[in-house]
């Protein structure tokens, strides 16, 4: 199983979460060097907290799953 096929996993455990509030993660870019790239939509793309989902949510479910993760940004 690739990287991108591991974050996408860990994504489809993350997402319903996210639509619960209004909100959405897409999948847009993962590196050979663990930078996952994703945009928040929704409610999530405008919310004053989504910084923090994307770190202390996203992020740290990705890093706990997937030790190959270093670091997750919202484009």
């Amino acid at each position: 199983m690739s990287l991108r096929e591991k974050v996408e996993e860990v994504l489809d455990q993350v997402r319903p979460t996210l639509q619960a509030d209004g909100g959405d993660i897409t999948l847009l870019d993962v590196s050979e060097d663990g930078v996952v790239k994703v945009q928040l939509t929704g409610a999530c793309g405008s919310c004053p907290f989504s910084t923090m989902t994307l770190k202390h949510g996203v992020e740290a479910r990705l890093k706990d799953m997937i030790p190959e993760v270093k670091e997750v940004l919202s484009i």
